[in-house]
């Protein structure tokens, strides 16, 4: 098993404890230009994408973010690190570290990072297969893919002995 499946279960392991019961995480997919959004459930069963936030300051973004985590009752972060495809981080991973490490200074919440290998690949065939403008699918694609990691972390919280 590749080191890095190892530290997911652990951040994740350390996510449920950390966040209280009956309340909600929130997905992201982090771009250089934008960011996908997804919520899940109360039960953290179900992943659903809600927006797309299309970057400028992070004191912007971040107003954005605050209101939703209140809107929603949100108790942790999931965020999808960029791995290479070889399993090692990149330039794209030091830059979603920094936005996670950022997040968290300003929402003290519990926060985990979920493999995204091939998210964005996976939502865009699927558009494309639903047969999706390209316009249409230039709109979905990041909240959509924020919702395919989020829901991949909240199938492996399923899978996970409490």
């Amino acid at each position: 098993m590749p080191a890095h499946l190892f530290d997911i279960d652990t951040e994740l392991t350390a996510l449920r404890q950390d966040t209280p019961p009956g309340q909600r995480l929130l997905g992201f997919d982090v771009g250089s230009k934008t960011l996908g959004l997804a919520l899940s459930d109360s039960r953290l069963v179900i992943a659903t994408p809600i927006e797309t936030i299309h970057r400028s300051r992070f004191s912007d973004d971040i107003v954005r973010i605050s209101t939703l985590v209140s809107e929603h009752h949100i108790g942790g972060f999931i965020v999808g690190l960029p791995l290479n495809m070889n399993g090692s981080e990149g330039p794209r991973c030091q830059s979603v570290r920094a936005f996670a490490s950022n997040l968290t200074a300003h929402l003290p919440l519990p926060l985990a990072f979920w493999d995204e290998r091939l998210s964005t690949a996976v939502v865009t065939r699927t558009l494309i297969e639903a047969d999706a403008s390209r316009k249409r699918r230039q709109i979905l694609v990041d909240k959509m893919a924020a919702a395919y990691i989020l829901q991949g972390a909240l199938d492996r919280l399923g899978q996970m002995v409490p």
